[in-house]
């Protein structure tokens, strides 16, 4: 029997299908099969996601196929799925997680620092638009959405200077020679289970046991704890919010960003990484706090 994996139908979605369809095979012994889908998030590109309903947009239509049976389990960017999961559905496994940072392509192979004034720069996310401006308030952010190679070809077509993307797009892809410059996470912080895959199934899946023994689970811990951040302050695309957690030993070490009335407050923490979820909630308390705080300086 051929194990079902509901994807989107980009390239890019399809390789992240078959990474997980890989370790059916090896680790599970499990054959099988892709079911490709077009979400509500693909079907419309010329505008942000906030202005359509949010990230749901690339799940629900996937969510639908695991409904009707169409497929045994659905394999996501983590980034995509939202915080709160409905009810009947779970994320069984979370793999190894690709690099999570954001990176630059420019057309002239500069950084950032070394784009003329007033450069033009491709991007479809508010967290990125914001971080960027912050470095560089001179450039213009251009609205570019759609899939990695749909990305590259608008950069030429708008003459751009340049795109910020994920660097686990572009190494899945084989396009790592793109490249131009890596973003330090706890600097240009990502978003929420960037690099991340997520394997979502019924609750009530017969091959629950399964496939949980694809998770990776200090992974887990950190992708749930960025979650829990997000949660914590109902983040959505409608804001600028990313996390980045990482384990070493037993701690975890966490950088959170939010944006409150225009201002872009970032804070970090370190705890015990068994103490995941909770570090995440601590983390969002301590940038609200820092908010309530510079009202009141403001108001003295």
């Amino acid at each position: 029997m051929k194990i079902k994996i509901a994807t989107r139908k980009s390239q890019l979605a399809q390789i992240q299908a078959e990474i997980v369809g890989k370790m059916l095979k090896e680790k599970l012994h499990m054959d099988y099969e892709k079911v490709l889908i077009t979400t509500e998030g693909d079907r419309v590109l010329d505008v942000t996601v906030d202005k359509i309903g949010g990230k749901g947009l690339f799940v629900k239509d996937i969510e639908t196929a695991l409904l009707e049976g169409r497929a045994h389990m659905a394999v996501h960017s983590m980034k995509d799925v939202p915080h709160e999961m409905p009810e009947g559905f779970e994320i069984i496994a979370i793999p190894e997680r690709e690099d999570a940072r954001d990176v630059l392509v420019s057309a002239g192979g500069l950084k950032l620092s070394e784009l003329p004034h007033g450069a033009r720069i491709g991007s479809s996310s508010i967290r990125r638009a914001k971080q960027i401006l912050l470095k560089r308030p001179d450039i213009e952010v251009v609205l570019v959405r759609g899939n990695v190679d749909t990305r590259i070809r608008k950069m030429e077509q708008k003459k751009l200077d340049g795109l910020v993307l994920a660097a686990a797009g572009l190494k899945r892809l084989k396009l790592e020679n793109l490249i131009t410059e890596y973003f330090d996470p706890q600097d240009f912080v990502p978003a929420v289970g960037q690099g991340a895959l997520g394997i979502e199934i019924l609750a009530t899946s017969p091959y629950r046991e399964y496939f949980r023994q694809l998770d990776s689970h200090d992974v887990r811990k950190c992708v749930e704890a960025e979650r829990s951040f997000m949660r914590k302050l109902n983040g959505d695309c409608h804001k600028a919010v990313g996390a980045y957690a990482y384990i070493k030993g037993d701690r975890m070490y966490m950088t959170g960003l939010f944006e409150i009335n225009g201002r872009l407050i970032k804070k970090d923490i370190e705890g015990n990484k068994e103490d995941y979820p909770e570090l995440g909630r601590m983390l969002a308390e301590a940038i609200l706090e820092e908010n309530k705080g510079s009202i009141k300086r403001k108001q003295h």
